[in-house]
């Protein structure tokens, strides 16, 4: 199971109904850092001096070098050569600038930009990073990651920046570790000049529809990259490798957009400019990304919060300030492993593995119990249920086949729910 780290004999338990702490070794999505919002070290970029001052001089030097290589070349085949030469213009037409299909990549990311911010936030400590958010609401609430604020929770400061320089200081209303979303909202921010990104229905993304990110890479706001969906329902645990840090689980979309550290909280859209996903992790190589920052880049395989679930997400949020989650009121290990979700003999901090009266319970399941499948889904691991039943809300009726002593059975569960963030 991605993202679901070895945990010994039987695994650690884990509730259900709650995101559990992150396993001991950092998952293996998320690579260096789980989610991804630049927000836990400053990227290289956005300081002055250092090597990528080296990088830009030496790039300069380099262009220097070849314009004057090349203009050698060109007076010495100009003295040697008698006749003339004539250089062909593309005609405009009269057109003052090139007509872009309003449908074509060009088209939807000039929509786009002027409704994505970069989020800057610091802690009362003075750390921080950047991120990215869009605008929800002609209110001014900003949805983005939970990693990419969590350091001006408490206390800290909140910047948001728009495309056209723009920037306004922010409060958060609320954010879902579990989840891995939160909502910012603006101070003072005119409505006029918000408006809001047509959201998508994630659901009725193929694999193969084409898709565009919007991000803050590295410190490098606004920036545009492109790809496909190349996968759906993909259980992606990550953390943000803190030693007290709770995991945040998500059935993602998965694309091969270039998505980096600062990307984080921006949209990922479909061909059309609908927000289908919230980019919020990578998968990395281990050997560290260019330059002297120390983090590792894009291999081609990012993951982004489906919008259906960061939509009622933030909606609870905005609403109250805290996140909803629906459960099932089960501890299952957290061991990685391909047969399925088994209910553990003991619940988190010695509780009972089933609760008592609870979901579960009521279905008939017991300690022991290895669930396979959740409705049509397969469940291959503990972090696979929970990211399954977290697509879900509290009500929702769902089918559960689990295998006990060896043979299957099928019960209906109707999901519990559970509110706020600590347990």
């Amino acid at each position: 199971m991605p993202g679901a780290a070895p945990q010994g004999s039987g695994g650690s338990p884990v509730d259900g109904s709650w995101p559990p702490p992150p396993p001991p070794a950092m998952p293996p999505y998320g690579g260096a850092g789980g989610g991804w919002g630049a927000g836990y070290q400053q990227p290289a970029p956005k300081r002055p001096g250092g090597r990528r001052g080296g990088l830009v001089a030496a790039v300069i030097v380099a262009a220097l070098v070849a314009g004057g290589l090349g203009g050698g070349i060109g007076y010495t085949l100009a003295k040697n050569d008698d006749t003339t030469s004539t250089t062909v213009s593309a005609s405009d037409n009269g057109a003052s600038q090139v007509k872009r299909d309003p449908n074509s990549i060009a088209g939807v990311a000039a929509r786009a930009l002027p409704s994505t911010v970069t989020i800057e936030a610091e802690g009362s400590d003075g750390q921080g990073g950047t991120g990215t958010g869009f605008v929800f609401d002609t209110q001014g609430h900003i949805i983005t990651n939970n990693h990419v604020v969590a350091d001006a929770v408490d206390g800290g400061r909140l910047t948001a920046t728009f495309p056209n320089g723009k920037k306004y200081a922010a409060e958060v209303v609320g954010h879902a570790q579990g989840y891995d979303v939160a909502v910012i909202k603006l101070k003072n921010a005119p409505a006029s000049q918000l408006k809001p990104l047509p959201l998508g229905d994630s659901d009725k993304v193929a694999v193969g529809d084409e898709t565009i990110a919007i991000g803050a890479p590295f410190g490098l706001s606004n920036t545009v990259t492109t790809g496909i969906i190349s996968a759906k329902n993909r259980p992606v645990a990550s953390s943000d490798g803190s030693g007290d840090s709770k995991a945040s689980y998500m059935n993602a979309l998965q694309t091969d957009a270039s998505i980096n550290p600062g990307n984080s909280g921006g949209p990922l859209l479909d061909a059309r400019g609908a927000v289908i996903g919230i980019n919020s992790a990578i998968q990395s190589s281990s050997g560290g990304g260019l330059g002297s920052s120390g983090q590792s880049g894009s291999i081609g395989l990012g993951f982004a919060i489906p919008i259906n679930q960061a939509k009622y997400v933030a909606q609870q949020l905005i609403k109250t300030g805290k996140p909803v989650y629906a459960k099932i009121g089960a501890s299952v290990s957290l061991e990685e492993t391909t047969n399925g979700a088994q209910i553990t003999d003991q619940g988190v901090g010695g509780a009972e593995a089933v609760e008592p009266g609870g979901p579960a319970a009521k279905a008939g399941l017991k300690p022991g119990d290895v669930i396979t499948r959740l409705d049509d889904t397969v469940i291959d691991s503990g972090p696979t249920l929970i990211g399954e039943i977290w697509t879900h809300k509290p009500g929702d009726k769902v089918k559960i086949t689990y295998k006990r002593d060896g043979t299957e059975h099928t019960t209906e569960v109707t999901l519990g729910s559970r509110v706020g963030d600590s347990n």
